[in-house]
């Protein structure tokens, strides 16, 4: 049996963010993954701001070797388009000029199977990280000095004082210990593919939103990667997907072949690899995420973005967190479930109000209308436009978003 301080379940973004800040934090720490990396994981690809911040604040020579990854395309806008067809162009930094572009991109889009196959080589570079790769952990069990975590045949085991859950959204320990189980309205599915030759993507790798009226209120979206592949898929809410009873994979399929736009655009475009399903734990109810001796992050905690369907950042954000609440625990040797409280308040003092007003405007985009008038009044509006763009990435404006006087105002000054 192995004894650590802490055992990190998950090697994805929120386990290596933990296991990151812990050994800058000279805490050294067990990772499991029942992955070997490196491998695939079925996401929109995107990595917003929030990445390179977070990064950056664990170690900025992390930051930078991200910067410097070959296998990503840098992406410096966004493109939303409403049901209508009206499209809006909203670069990711207020300095942003086509025709001398400087400094780095505020986001990159990046196959997960590189990116996070970056991550687990800078776990490799920390002596203090102990990676386990192609292990399962199957069994918890509480004790009174610490968790005992076994695979199912009892082959492999870790005690350790302090647990960092960080393995996804299908969690046996999010559902088992935590008591955290799927709900449709809280809940996405999504579909993706990789395309190559798809036409009309934007000269400086702007992502992609397309409000389709028969996905609201999901939506459709185009991600560029580098040697001229695509990131295509589509994400809705589970609750809605039951009751229109959707294919989407049908759906897609339709759209990419059938849309007046889309079927020009992938015309001459070739599937690139097969389409497979995921699903997405939104942060659009608050829940508690910690307890004895534990913690949960990233997809599951249930933190992701219900409007952008950000989770890399927000996985990255709360493994470091969980790092720094071990480290407190750890000097105090206190474990209790009150003190492990301290790390829910700060997840949701940091990632709070973006997620309360993420799931206000993924209930604005159902009313059609509504999303048409908006998207119109961000053309001339450059506080709106400020606003979507912040959706996405870390802008001070951010804190006055979460007050209704800001949207009437905003709404009553369309010049």
């Amino acid at each position: 049996m192995i004894a650590t301080d802490v055992c990190v379940i998950g090697a994805g973004p929120a386990g290596a963010a933990a296991a990151l800040q812990l050994q800058r934090l000279n805490i050294s720490c067990i990772v499991v993954d029942k992955a070997i990396f490196p491998r695939d994981k079925i996401c929109g690809d995107g990595l917003s701001g929030k990445v390179l911040t977070a990064l950056n604040r664990i170690d900025k020579s992390i930051g930078e070797r991200l910067c410097q990854l070959q296998e990503k395309e840098d992406s410096w806008g966004v493109t939303f388009t409403a049901p209508s067809r009206d499209s809006l162009d909203i670069a990711y930094q207020p300095d942003y000029n086509p025709q001398a572009k400087t400094g780095i991109p505020a986001g990159f889009v990046c196959k997960r199977i590189n990116f996070d196959n970056f991550l687990v080589t800078e776990l490799k570079r920390c002596p203090d990280i102990q990676l386990f790769e192609g292990q399962s952990i199957d069994n918890f069990t509480l004790q009174e000095d610490g968790y005992l975590l076994t695979d199912a045949a009892g082959a492999f085991s870790v005690k350790a004082k302090l647990v960092i859950v960080a393995n996804g959204a299908h969690s046996a320990f999010t559902k088992e210990v935590a008591g955290i189980h799927m709900e449709p309205q809280h809940y996405c599915a999504g579909i993706r593919a990789y395309y190559k030759g798809v036409t009309g993507l934007h000269a400086d790798g702007f992502i992609e939103l397309h409000f389709l009226r028969s996905l609201l209120p999901g939506y459709f979206w185009i991600f560029p990667l580098p040697n001229g592949e695509a990131n295509v898929g589509i994400s809705i809410l589970s609750s809605v997907v039951r009751k229109r009873k959707l294919n989407l994979k049908k759906a897609m399929q339709d759209i990419v072949a059938n849309d007046p736009v889309m079927k020009e655009r992938f015309k001459n475009a070739t599937l690139a690899s097969g389409i497979g399903g995921y699903g997405l734990p939104l942060g659009s109810k608050k829940r508690t995420l910690s307890g004895e001796r534990y913690m949960l992050t990233g997809d599951a905690a249930y933190l992701i973005d219900p409007f952008t369907g950000e989770g890399i950042g927000n996985a990255l954000y709360s493994g470091r967190i969980a790092a720094q609440q071990a480290a407190a625990c750890l000097q105090a040797n206190d474990f209790r479930a009150a003190i492990m409280k301290k790390y829910d308040d700060e997840v949701y003092r940091v990632l709070g109000a973006e997620l309360g007003l993420s799931t206000r405007i993924q209930k604005l985009a159902n009313r059609t209308w509504l999303f048409n008038f908006l998207m119109k009044t961000a053309m001339r509006n450059k506080q709106l436009r400020e606003l979507m763009s912040c959706m996405f990435y870390e802008i001070d404006l951010r804190k006055k978003l979460t007050k209704p006087s800001f949207y009437m105002k905003m709404l009553l000054n369309r010049s």
